[in-house]
């Protein structure tokens, strides 16, 4: 089985220094691969960002990550994807990586995502320039995804997981006001992971939210925000295939 840990939203500062590394220095001991889904600092400001950096340093299991909303809020994304990487934190958007775990190959792709809405209640690319805005970022951050998990196809992985912080379906937001589920998440993420196919993905985002949802095409979603898993991380186990096809793919366990 291929072990893979998770969490999104731990949301660290000067004050936090310290807080998840006896935690994180378990996981060679249960996962094979640490996935942070966004958020991982308050601000966005790089002192913040060097707190994550020095949790997640030397872990003993490759990280991969992806930026959430608040760390974008100083507008200094690059900055803190740059102190992230210097730890040894692969930090993905509308890209993807391979893990080599030593016995499986796991693709990962990410991208922070954005909102819009699901199906029925969701925005358009129509009227003021702003609001066409907001949706093609949205359809920009979903085609990333869709792109990198496609390209994984061809990697020969024994899994490929989707890794993002808005949320690809409803489900997961389950317990959060139904007036800022288009602020949470997009349809447009389910799309694109039903139609490059995935056998996990998981998100953050939604503090109030729910744990476990599905896509239409059957892939299952897994919320992974701190406030949600209550925990550092929670593991995840997936089956070890020889070659993971184009479609949905096989679904993973927990």
């Amino acid at each position: 089985m291929i072990r893979i840990a998770a969490v999104g939203d731990i949301h660290l500062g000067p004050d936090s220094r310290g807080l998840l590394r006896p935690a994180f220095g378990t996981l060679p001991e249960c996962a094979d691969v640490l996935l942070l889904a966004g958020d991982l600092t308050r601000h966005g400001t790089p002192d913040e960002a060097r707190v994550v950096a020095d949790e997640i340093r030397g872990l003993g299991v490759p990280v991969v990550a992806v930026l959430g909303n608040h760390d974008h809020h100083d507008d200094r994304p690059g900055e803190v994807s740059e102190l992230l990487r210097d730890a040894g934190a692969r930090v993905l958007e509308g890209e993807g990586t391979v893990v080599d775990t030593g016995g499986a190959r796991v693709g990962v792709a990410g991208t922070k995502g954005f909102g819009g809405g699901f199906p029925g209640r969701s925005a358009g690319e129509f009227g003021e320039p702003v609001m066409k805005e907001f949706v093609r970022h949205s359809r920009e951050c979903a085609d990333g995804l869709r792109t990198a998990l496609e390209r994984l196809a061809a990697e020969d992985c024994d899994a490929r997981v989707a890794l993002t912080h808005y949320s690809p379906v409803p489900e997961t937001l389950a317990g959060e006001p139904l007036e800022i589920y288009p602020f949470l998440g997009s349809y447009l993420l389910a799309e694109a992971i039903d139609t490059a196919g995935a056998d996990l993905a998981v998100h953050g985002h939604a503090h109030a939210g729910t744990e476990h949802g599905m896509t239409t095409g059957g892939v299952k979603v897994r919320n992974v925000a701190q406030p949600v898993i209550g925990r550092a991380f929670h593991v995840y186990h997936l089956p070890v295939r020889e070659r993971v096809g184009t479609g949905s793919g096989a679904r993973p366990a927990g």
